[in-house]
């Protein structure tokens, strides 16, 4: 690390200490030419990730965004909230995991069903009638057909 001072770069680390938030690591460097004291903060190097919407459009990952829907999504149900904030704290996980820079609003989507469907099938139904446009009954009772017939099997 070069030294703000008189631009050595060489210092030694004399305390480090975590932030409050657990993002960063805060570190007190003491130069060894001038001997001048300076702090550095070390943090991940997040690589930008972009969800393809349906039309084209492209927009920075937000998963803000995939909590909306699934508190909508669960609305007076029996959801807790922790449930809520671990099913998109996996999914943001698993996106950041996966290492692409860009992914398909469509495979957000089919990660938050698959998971919902474990959680509250009602809620399920619910983000799938917005996330999957059934654009007429007989869509949504195709839907819930496989429901039942997954249960019955189970």
């Amino acid at each position: 690390m070069k030294c703000m001072y008189c631009g050595c770069i060489e210092s030694k680390v004399v305390d480090s200490r975590t932030s409050e938030d657990g993002t960063s690591i805060r570190r007190r460097r003491e130069c060894i030419n001038c001997g001048r004291r300076f702090t550095t903060y070390e943090t991940v190097e997040n690589t930008p990730i972009f969800v393809i919407k349906s039309g084209g459009a492209r927009q920075a990952f937000d998963p803000n965004k995939i909590k909306a829907g699934i508190i909508k999504a669960c609305e007076k149900r029996p959801v807790p909230a922790s449930e809520i904030d671990k099913l998109v704290a996996d999914i943001q996980k698993k996106i950041y995991n996966s290492l692409v820079q860009e992914i398909s609003s469509k495979e957000i989507g089919e990660m938050v069903c698959e998971r919902l469907k474990e959680i509250d099938e009602v809620a399920y139904v619910r983000f799938a009638s917005v996330y999957r446009s059934f654009t007429d009954t007989s869509s949504f009772m195709k839907e819930l057909e496989k429901m039942v017939k997954k249960d019955k099997k189970q």
